[in-house]
Parts: structure tokens; C-alpha cells; sequence
């Protein structure tokens, strides 16, 4: 089973090859990657290791986590993988519902309304009865 790690606080100037050297004096066949950011490119300090087997990655957590590296102490824990059905939300809830506000909906409907005129119409609702006031039949 592939162990995935979390591995943080890395240093703005860092160079993964750097990185992924001192990750390999631990343990052999670690896959790092480090998460950019879409506008600048830029490391956004943190990035995620796979490591099959478990027992070397409690060792490298045990090595790593505190270590200090070009001036930063690594940050080095378990990363817990997100659903992937939650839409995209950071909150990590798939129940839609739940997250939803109750909101009332205004349902528009053909059939006449006997209390009130439709609100988008009342303006114009408004003119046609003066106009028909206002007109004179002839007899």
C-alpha cells in the first residue's frame, strides 16, 4: 500500500533535487512532488511524497520532521487523501444538502393569481387600467 506524506515549511529558494537528495539518505524510491502556484510558479512551500511501504515512511517522518533544511524546519506527517467526489469544496463534506442555506424559491406559474398581479408585470399592469379608464365609448 503506497503511503502518501505531507512535507512542509520548505524554504522559498529551495531546489527539489536538493530535496529529493536529502529524502533519498533515508529511504530509496520516494516520489516527491512540490505544489506550485498557478499565477507566479513558485513553490508554495509544501509538497507531497509517495512512498511504498509503510514502514519506511514512519521512518522518513521519524528522520525528516524537524530536520532543518537551508534554514527551514521540515514539517513531515502523514498526508490524509481527499475525497474525490466533494466537489472541489475545501470543507471535505460531500452532503450537498447539509452545506446548502435554506433558501425559498419563487416558483412562476401560468395559471392566474387571484390575490396579486405578478411583480415583473404590475408596472405595466398599472398603465393598461388607466388607459382603459380613460377612454370614452361612444354611445
Amino acid at each position: 500500500m503506497s503511503v502518501r506524506l505531507y512535507i512542509g515549511n520548505l524554504p522559498q529558494n529551495f531546489k527539489i533535487k536538493e530535496l529529493e537528495a536529502l529524502i533519498a539518505t533515508v529511504a530509496e524510491g520516494v516520489r516527491f512532488k512540490a505544489v506550485f502556484d498557478r499565477d507566479t510558479k513558485a513553490c508554495r512551500g509544501f509538497g507531497f511524497a509517495s512512498i511504498n511501504d509503510v514502514k519506511v515512511a514512519n521512518e522518513v517522518i521519524e528522520k525528516l520532521n524537524g530536520y532543518e533544511f537551508n534554514g527551514s524546519s521540515l514539517r513531515v506527517e502523514r498526508s490524509e487523501r481527499k475525497e474525490s467526489n466533494n466537489g472541489g469544496r475545501r470543507n471535505g463534506s460531500s452532503n450537498s444538502q447539509a452545506n446548502r442555506k435554506e433558501v425559498k424559491k419563487v416558483v412562476h406559474s401560468d395559471a392566474p393569481n387571484q390575490e396579486a398581479p405578478d411583480p415583473r408585470w404590475a408596472g405595466e399592469l398599472a398603465k393598461l387600467k388607466d388607459l382603459l379608464a380613460n377612454q370614452k365609448t361612444a354611445v
